[in-house]
């Protein structure tokens, strides 16, 4: 599968993400009973905020999926772990399908990280998901993702886990 990618646009794509984070599937996302308005407004603070982004991945030019990164020195983790040079946080969402495609959040992950090591400054992402949210734990782990320990967050008990520019290499064959 391939992906590209562009830049989120708040009120364009608000609609679309509404669809997407209200999904019952996207219950880690925490925005179950946004309106659109709250959409477009936490999008908006996303794109007027220099230490983070959001991206849409495409497909063949389609939207199939939402990508997050942050830099966690000032956004995320502040004050829960002590962020080394090159660190970067991410988060995806794929969304809900009638027709799953077997692998397709896989590729999705992979193509996340492959982007994200794009960047010769990245030495390491760091992500936080829900620790009940053992589906997303198991997918980390296959791109090479090491559990770190959990910390309490303000919505959520997350479980810091962290994957090195060799740990996704060595697990994926993907060259970044």
């Amino acid at each position: 599968m391939t992906f590209t990618f562009r830049p989120l646009d708040p009120l364009r794509d608000a609609e679309l993400l509404h669809r997407w984070v209200t999904h019952p599937k996207a219950a880690f996302w925490m925005m179950q009973d946004a309106k659109l308005e709250d959409v477009e407004r936490a999008y908006m603070e996303i794109a007027a905020d220099e230490h983070q982004q959001a991206l849409l991945g495409l497909q063949d030019g389609v939207p199939v999926f939402l990508m997050e990164y942050y830099d966690p020195r000032y956004r995320e983790l502040v004050g829960l772990y002590e962020p080394l040079p090159g660190d970067v946080g991410m988060h995806f969402l794929t969304p809900a399908t009638e027709a799953p495609v077997h692998g397709f959040t896989r590729a999705v992950i992979t193509a996340v990280l492959a982007r994200l090591f794009e960047d010769p400054a990245v030495a390491r992402v760091v992500v936080e998901p829900d620790v009940s949210n053992t589906a997303v734990h198991a997918l980390n782990k296959t791109v090479g993702f090491v559990p770190e320990r959990e910390i309490q967050k303000p919505e959520k008990m997350a479980l810091l886990s962290f994957c090195t520019r060799e740990q996704f290499l060595a697990a994926t064959a993907v060259s970044a």
